[in-house]
């Protein structure tokens, strides 16, 4: 009998990207096949990562679907994105499963997509394929696009998602974020134009979305109790990096054996696989010469920007701390006087005392026993990574979902702690080291820890992420 063959379809930002290769790297371990299916400028730069090579595994295959460049958006915002691959790729996919679906033995049999694309969840139950939506961010995300209905009748915001009321404040369920209306997740996105793009995506896929086979997310029952309360339709099976670090109780028999015929679990691969950019792995060997607990990390993901003033006011602000540092500066987030201040600045500290790279092997990292605390835009998947790994937070975030998490983390979970701006907008020096100093304390790590070990139980059989897991591929192979 032939292996079932499930199509996987993200987002094409790294952010979506990683969550939904991080599953399939879990798949493959129960004898699935997969396509995972890029536009070209993301399957370019996952290749490029990778070394040129195309083949993950050898039952996972990178196909580039799409050559975004010939909607005519400007595909670097992620509106604009969200358009183009809206009026090209569904065309696409059609034919590559149609093509595909001529040969007997090499069917698919099963389309896992972003939440975000609807129409690709659509265009499965129309050729009669199993479809399963993947939620990337927090099921309190996906909860507050649910309620967008009841937000315009209750007069909070109208119906292009624009706030009637500034500033004000609401939470669905005491165990979920508190929201700000200046804070949802369309009204961080730029103008008001791109935000009813992101607004008008979120109203249109809540019907595809809730009409899927399985609702799947990379979260945990006991981090979000309120979210999934609200939407049980939305079925947790995370932290997806527990069982990407492949964990016994997350593997079949024969994956098991295996498995434990090498040196250790091959947690390498799942660390770099579905990145944008070349991770330097150097950074551990200076992370592995620092005291335990020591070191301030900081990362800001993949679209992060800061003006020259702010930049220099976190660098300064690093150096007030007097504790070690390794800051990942992507090299597209430099311009030519931050570059100068950054060389500068780091020969006057000196290499012992930080380490600057442009892009790091961030669950290695997060692992690693000299990391006291993360300094983070509080993207899902580095959200997910640092309280999986034990390491308080120092909030900082940047657009959409961010703010979201920033809540969980600080009001409803208190693993972290969140930044003030002066009058100028601009977070100072002194402001950064109080926030570090507060949170290298033993009451957050012991906090972190506690859901630290929440989080890894839940991936270990008898856990509810687990089960979860196991019935969803039991699901897949059902006929």
């Amino acid at each position: 009998m032939s292996k079932h063959h499930i199509l996987m379809i993200p987002y094409p930002v790294q952010g979506h990207v990683i969550p939904l290769m991080e599953l399939a790297q879990s798949l493959v371990n129960y004898d699935f096949k997969i396509t995972f299916a890029n536009t070209e400028s993301t399957h370019k730069r996952i290749i490029n990562s990778l070394g040129g090579k195309n083949i993950l595994h050898d039952q996972i295959h990178l196909i580039s679907i799409l050559d975004e460049s010939a909607s005519g958006e400007n595909n670097n915002v992620p509106g604009k994105l969200s358009e183009a691959i809206f009026k090209v790729m569904p065309g696409k996919i059609e034919k590559l499963i149609r093509e595909t679906n001529a040969f007997e033995d090499d069917k698919i049999t099963c389309v896992i997509a972003d939440q975000s694309l609807g129409w690709a969840l659509e265009l499965a139950a129309k050729m009669g394929i199993k479809r399963a939506a993947f939620l990337t961010a927090a099921a309190a995300n996906l909860v507050l696009g649910f309620n967008i209905p009841k937000l315009i009748d209750d007069g909070i915001i109208d119906n292009n998602g624009t706030p009637t009321i500034k500033d004000h404040i609401f939470q669905f369920e005491p165990t979920m974020p508190i929201m700000n209306t200046s804070d949802l997740v369309w009204t961080r996105m730029g103008n008001l134009t791109m935000q009813k793009i992101i607004f008008d995506m979120m109203v249109h896929n809540n019907k595809s979305v809730k009409s899927a086979d399985w609702l799947i997310c990379n979260s945990i029952y006991d981090l979000e109790p309120g979210a999934f309360n609200l939407a049980p339709e939305i079925v947790p099976i995370g932290p997806l990096l527990a069982s990407n670090c492949l964990e016994s109780s997350m593997l079949p028999p024969e994956a098991e054996l295996r498995i434990s015929s090498r040196e250790s679990p091959n947690c390498e691969v799942s660390s770099v696989a579905g990145s944008f950019w070349p991770e330097d792995w150097t950074c551990l060997n200076w992370l592995d010469q620092q005291p335990l607990c020591s070191v301030v990390y900081v990362a800001f993901g993949s679209f992060t920007l800061f003006n020259e003033a702010q930049f220099e006011e976190l660098a300064l602000g690093l150096e007030l701390t007097n504790m070690s540092f390794l800051w990942v500066v992507r090299n597209d987030a430099l311009d030519a006087k931050t570059d100068v201040f950054l060389k500068f600045f780091m020969d006057r500290i000196g290499k012992k005392k930080g380490q600057i790279v442009s892009w790091a092997p961030q669950l290695k990292v997060l692992s690693h026993p000299s990391i006291g605390c993360f300094v983070s835009h509080c993207g899902w998947n580095s959200t997910i990574e640092a309280i999986s790994n034990g390491i308080p937070i120092l909030c900082w975030p940047y657009f959409a979902d961010q703010f979201m998490n920033q809540s969980y983390i600080c009001d409803i979970w208190k693993v972290g702690v969140g930044l003030k701006k002066e009058a100028n907008g601009i977070i100072n020096r002194e402001e950064i080291k109080h926030k570090v100093e507060q949170l290298m304390g033993n009451a957050f790590k012991k906090r972190a820890l506690q859901f630290k070990e929440m989080n890894m139980s839940s991936v270990k059989e008898g856990g509810r992420s687990h089960q979860n897991f196991i019935n969803f591929i039991q699901w897949i192979k059902s006929s």
